[in-house]
């Protein structure tokens, strides 16, 4: 029995030890096609120049980075109130019968494809801002409203577990001192599954800025700086997803110091999601 152990710990650790080994070459794959770019122009006219005209090797990613982050932000402040509302109707207040049927939807939403996120939107959430606002319909905002769908998701479901793990002897005891299920819910339920909420919106972000092509299909992708909300931008993530196809030489390797960007943003996130709930919680 204790040779079966070892060979099934020694099978996990190989398989620990692959994914490990898989993140190190991708990473050494994008910083060393993208550096050479970095190195010529410099990191901070890379990331600061406000001009993105490859064929005049001029390289500037500072529209995309401020069009990644309004959109994202957009999304967080469209989407986090309703996902965090939804998980605690879910979690405290709706009855089993009706978690039964709108769980199986929010699970549904998780596994649409983006693309037909991004039909969606250029079907319906474009024309409407452009009927609504006399403009291209192609912004910020329709874009912001689609990664607010495409987030709901993960904010809900692990904000959801993170309420449902708070002791039930924390509401009992606030009703006991006389506290309504709102109050209970409010001051003390949601106060102490924070540390698992903010988790989950700082991995919506993460999915809300990696988002590329239903972005491509509604943001308009003008590489300029926005102006207001109801500007055409482009993304990172975008950026690469529409020249990669045809990009060369330097060109494409400014394209993968692009990548090596949006890679530090995801790694930032990623670890801001493993400290921040922790020291939160504390």
């Amino acid at each position: 029995m204790k040779a079966y152990e070892r060979v099934i710990q020694l099978i996990l650790f190989i398989s620990a030890i692959i994914a490990i080994l898989g993140v190190i070459l991708i990473t050494y794959f994008i910083i060393n096609e993208g550096y050479p770019v970095i190195r010529k122009v410099g990191l901070l006219e890379f990331i600061a120049g406000r001009k993105w005209a490859p064929t005049r090797g001029v390289y500037g990613i500072y529209p995309m980075i401020i069009g990644s982050l309004t959109v994202t932000a957009g999304a967080l402040i469209l989407g986090v109130p309703v996902g965090i509302g939804c998980a605690i109707f879910l979690a405290e207040i709706a009855k089993p019968g009706i978690v039964r049927i709108v769980k199986p939807g929010i699970e549904l939403l998780a596994g649409i494809p983006s693309v037909i996120f991004g039909l969606y939107g250029l079907t319906v959430i474009v024309p409407l801002i452009r009927k609504l606002f006399n403009n291209q319909g192609f912004s910020i905002l329709s874009g912001s409203i689609i990664l607010a769908i495409m987030i709901l998701p993960t904010v809900i479901n692990i904000s959801e577990s993170a309420i449902r793990s708070v002791p039930k002897d924390y509401k009992e005891a606030s009703l006991s001192l006389g506290s309504s299920h709102w109050q209970s819910i409010s001051n003390v339920i949601v106060p102490a599954a924070r540390s698992g909420i903010i988790a989950g919106v700082i991995l919506g972000m993460g999915r809300a800025i990696g988002e590329t092509m239903a972005v491509i299909m509604i943001v308009g992708n003008s590489p300029l700086v926005p102006e207001s909300i109801l500007s055409s931008v482009r993304t990172l993530t975008g950026n690469i997803g529409i020249e990669m196809g045809y990009a060369s030489g330097e060109h494409q390797q400014a394209l993968f110091a692009t990548g090596i960007v949006l890679f530090v943003f995801i790694m930032l996130l990623n670890i801001a999601a493993n400290l921040i709930p922790r020291k939160v919680g504390e």
